[in-house]
């Protein structure tokens, strides 16, 4: 029968979702839009395993046997969204994530700090002193010669000298001209865009939460519907061996109520086990150790606001909009900093310095010891004045950073305009549940309305186990619908509010 196939398709996925819930959910290995898919997996299979009575955000449900375990901790909704926030591993990597950029952010300052070092040097060379100048290149280390005697090539000497030094030196910005704020400023928009991430990820933890919040109240209503279908096919069962034995039935309408009986009972059963399997994802959901979390009472789903409302709202506070705008901010304070390398530069040096050479002096007593040890002191301190007046390759750099500027505000519009679409779906998807339920709700009173009149006639020896059947197979029908949409309702609300970023 239809409702027959809907509950063994059910528990095949139940069954299967299971297996990857214990390994891949306690290795904290699912993305939060994996977890989303995995939580509503888990609860259209619970729904669909059979039928409450109750509308769940509204009644709580008693908890069933395998829940009851004083073992288990018990949350209501806020407790988990609290527990999540403090205790989610992805909350805590993005939160880290941001202390990182912090931190990056505090590098271009560092320049401010003084520069200080100490070097030692012994450096063997020869000594042909003479008048000509020379560019260093950097792929090599060109020696300054100097206070020797100038010599022609007839002259020169390839006997290598001694020479020594060993100093102390500071060098100390004064005054950059704005490059260095500017570097900072680029640097603190980074971190921005991190906090704008963090709160993405808080965002989907919080309606992952809810939905495995939400799935397990589902899978509770359940097993007690489970439970009460098994008592009345146990009842019909009870009856058509009375009638049976009083020769008032047929033996064929106390093998067809056995036949229910059974059926029953192993629905039962695996509606105990999914709502364990529940348990445990709404435990990884949270980050908790525990191996599964139950569940108090849900709240009923808020009001919704007015499309107009609800669209300004997530424009003013969707992170991934936010984080949009912010790195078009880190681009153009990025474009600035690059430019900002063209300034003047001004800076305080000084050395306190020995030294000494083993070459012939043009005047004056050798160096003691052949240049061996730096005897020779010397100080110096001075201000450097730097201007890169032209630079290809920060020209360069300027016009690849304008380009990214570019791209960055194009993106803007992309994810505003995306926004405000995911908004108007996410709208009437509420409307939809919602408004669905009142239907939902008049069928199931009449499939409840029917299967008292074939109880009824059943009971009177007018009606047959099939005919008790059919009716037991329109009103489970019914009330799985309605779990369904009670379901729908509860995460499509939840779903419209991580899209206009309730809570921020």
């Amino acid at each position: 029968m239809l409702w027959g196939h809907v509950l063994e398709t059910a528990f095949i996925r139940l069954g299967i979702f299971a297996a990857c819930a214990k390994t891949a959910w306690h290795a904290r290995c699912l993305s939060a839009r994996r977890m989303r898919d995995a939580l509503l997996l888990i609860a259209l299979a619970s729904v669909g395993a059979s039928a409450p009575r109750v509308a769940l955000a509204d009644e709580p449900a008693p908890t069933p046997e395998s829940s009851s375990s004083a073992a288990t901790r018990t949350m209501t909704l806020a407790d988990a969204l609290a527990y999540a926030r403090a205790h989610q591993p992805a909350i805590r990597s993005a939160l880290a994530q941001v202390e990182a950029e912090r931190a990056q952010a505090d590098v271009p300052r560092g320049q401010w700090l003084p520069t200080f070092g100490v070097t030692a040097e012994l450096l063997g060379a020869t000594a042909n002193n003479t008048t000509a100048s020379y560019i260093t290149p950097w792929f090599m280390d060109v020696p300054r010669i100097g206070g020797t005697r100038a010599r022609d090539a007839a002259s020169a000497s390839f006997a290598p000298y001694a020479s020594t030094f060993a100093g102390v030196g500071l060098t100390q910005e004064l005054f950059d001209f704005g490059r260095i704020a500017a570097q900072s400023a680029a640097a603190d928009a980074l971190v921005d865009v991190s906090k704008s991430d963090a709160e993405v990820v808080r965002l989907d933890i919080d309606f992952g939460v809810e939905e495995a919040f939400f799935a397990e109240r589902a899978a509770k209503a359940v097993a007690i519907a489970s439970d009460d279908a098994y008592e009345r096919a146990r009842v019909h069962r009870d009856l058509a061996q009375a009638g049976v034995s009083s020769g008032l039935r047929s033996p064929i309408e106390l093998t067809r109520a056995e036949a229910d009986l059974q059926r029953f009972d192993i629905e039962r059963i695996r509606a105990k086990g999914g709502v364990q399997v529940a348990q445990t994802v709404l435990a990884a959901a949270i980050g908790a150790p525990d191996q599964r979390v139950d569940t108090a009472s849900a709240p009923s789903p808020a009001e919704l606001p007015s499309l107009d409302a609800a669209i300004s709202r997530a424009v003013a506070h969707d992170p991934n909009l936010i984080a949009v705008m912010a790195r078009l901010k880190a681009r153009e304070l990025a474009t600035r900093a690059v430019r900002a390398e063209l300034r003047p530069d001004l800076s305080l040096t000084g050395t306190l310095s020995g030294r000494a050479g083993g070459a012939p002096p043009t005047s004056g007593d050798s160096a003691d010891y052949s240049g061996l040890l730096p005897s020779v002191p010397n100080w110096d301190a001075g201000l450097v004045f730097n201007w890169p007046l032209f630079d290809g390759t920060i020209d360069a750099r300027i016009s690849a950073a304008r380009a990214q500027e570019a791209v960055a505000r194009d993106e803007i519009d992309v994810t505003r305009q995306a926004l405000v679409a995911r908004v108007e779906q996410a709208y009437v998807a509420v409307d939809v549940a919602r408004d669905t339920l009142p239907g939902l709700q008049h069928a199931v009173a009449a499939a409840v309305a029917n299967y008292a009149q074939a109880d009824a006639r059943f009971k009177a020896g007018l009606g047959t186990s099939v005919e008790l059947a059919d009716a037991e197979a329109l009103r489970t029908d019914a009330e799985i619908q309605l779990a369904m949409g009670v379901f729908e309702l509860a995460r499509a609300r939840a779903a419209f509010g991580r899209i206009i970023a309730e809570g921020i």
